[in-house]
């Protein structure tokens, strides 16, 4: 049950491609951030990425991640970031979803909540492989799960808050579009991605953590 220490990790990205990654996330921010459909929805939904950009580049020697984590997290960033640039509920590929599948309501807010439980997923499962004496198995698979809904909830919390404080003006950002169970659809869809997440990435997730495989 020993811990997943650095020097075990099979594949991590070169300086190459993660400046690749950098430059990708960077260039979409700048794009996003001129004229966007609401300048303080596009700031909350961007707080994210300049929360973890700096970060990552902080631990990027220390404590490096697998390369599969630092292109789902570089996705994750383009989706906040688009996101943030038109709003969540005026996405123009939201649009097209809706056109496409006569769908009541732009549902791009429901692939930025799956992807609040997919990419998260993988970033608690490796923190609990490298840093716990937790080993792969069904206590794993449910604390991951069970992490990924707390962060859920927490970011509904601060869609409550913004709610409070602002009245009116967090329409933009909380995207329900008049939807009464929109708390609880994105609850579900981040638990949706927390479970995909382990069920198709887990053995990819595992050779370049440098582990056996099962």
């Amino acid at each position: 049950m020993s811990t997943v220490t650095v020097e075990r990790i099979a594949t991590s990205v070169g300086p190459r491609e993660g400046g690749f990654l950098l430059a990708a996330v960077a260039l979409v921010l700048v794009w996003s951030g001129i004229a966007p459909n609401d300048r303080l929805t596009w700031l909350m939904e961007i707080a994210w990425v300049l929360a973890a950009v700096p970060l990552l580049l902080w631990t990027r020697r220390g404590f490096p991640l697998t390369r599969l984590l630092y292109w789902l997290i570089a996705v994750h960033c383009l989706i906040l970031i688009y996101g943030g640039k038109y709003t969540y509920a005026l996405t123009p590929l939201g649009d097209l979803w809706r056109e496409w599948f006569e769908l009541k309501r732009n549902n791009y807010d429901r692939l930025g909540h799956f992807a609040q439980g997919f990419i998260p997923a993988i970033l608690a499962r490796e923190l609990l492989l490298r840093c716990t004496p937790l080993p792969r198995g069904g206590w794993l698979f449910y604390l991951v799960c069970a992490a990924c809904l707390s962060f859920s909830a927490f970011f509904e919390f601060i869609e409550w808050w913004a709610a409070l404080v602002m009245g009116g003006s967090a329409d933009a950002y909380l995207a329900t579009q008049g939807d009464i169970w929109d708390t609880q659809w994105d609850m579900f869809c981040a638990l949706c991605g927390a479970v995909i997440a382990q069920l198709l990435l887990a053995r990819l997730h595992d050779r370049q953590l440098g582990l056996a495989p099962r």
